[in-house]
């Protein structure tokens, strides 16, 4: 896979500044499988029995499609080079079904940044992950915090 993005330090995270990701489908075996093991509701799991409920048919769970999401932002290679860890995240919102033949993508843009306030070098940067459907309709908002390092220093 060819990274998007490369080389991402915490200068490089400006107020305003906006990643996007490649895009990927999501088929109904995923949802199924992941449905399964981890979110076992028959509209998560079974497309005849999910009909009787409110969606009408099968959809992702709203984990999935926050694992989805949070996984093509890391593959685009955003923190590749920068990342510490993350202390969580404050606004998770599932704005849409995401159902089988979905194409997901992220645009996640930079909301906050503040440099590191000890020795230990964690710049706090917050993002706007907006996964959108392949009609661009929303279909997640979540406000991630990560701790990103400093570009090194090309001085000894």
């Amino acid at each position: 896979m060819v990274k998007k993005y490369k080389d991402i330090w915490f200068d490089d995270f400006t107020i305003g500044r906006v990643f996007l990701t490649e895009s990927r489908c999501i088929t109904g075996e995923e949802i199924i499988a992941f449905g399964k093991k981890y979110a076992p509701l028959p509209y998560h799991t079974d497309p005849n029995k999910a009909k009787e409920y409110m969606f009408g048919e099968l959809v992702a769970a709203g984990f999935h499609t926050c694992s989805v999401s949070f996984g093509l932002f890391i593959e685009s290679g955003i923190l590749d080079a920068c990342a510490m860890g993350s202390p969580g995240f404050n606004k998770l919102r599932w704005r849409k079904p995401v159902l089988p033949g979905d194409r997901l993508q992220v645009k996640s843009t930079v909301t906050n940044v503040s440099p590191a306030r000890d020795d230990k070098g964690r710049n706090l940067v917050t993002m706007l992950f907006e996964t959108f459907n392949q009609d661009k309709e929303l279909v997640l908002e979540m406000e991630t915090k990560h701790y990103v390092r400093d570009r090194p220093s090309s001085y000894g």
